[in-house]
């Protein structure tokens, strides 16, 4: 269901097909169905992307909203960010 939504509105998924999905396709004989494309390379970067957020959901004055104005949210998620990054380095 959710991936005829994604294709009625024209968005491009990058979620892997899960197993028993393609067990399903595959038991439905000849006919298969057309599996589903899947851009490892695309998910990598989506990958990248969600653990920085869950990250960035660690710092709790930005996971719960605490700021009442947007420039200061941000000003909190810049912050947040130069301190994940100083301490990969």
């Amino acid at each position: 269901g959710f991936r005829a939504y994604l294709r009625k509105r024209g968005i491009a998924h990058t979620i892997p097909e899960k197993t028993d999905q393609q067990r399903h396709r595959h038991n439905r004989g000849r006919r298969r169905g057309r599996p589903p494309r899947f851009d490892r390379e695309t998910y990598r970067q989506r990958n990248i992307v969600e653990r920085c957020f869950n990250r960035l959901k660690g710092f709790r004055g930005i996971a719960t909203r605490y700021d009442k104005t947007a420039t200061s949210y941000e000003a909190a998620v810049n912050l947040a960010s130069f301190l994940l990054w100083a301490r990969s380095v």
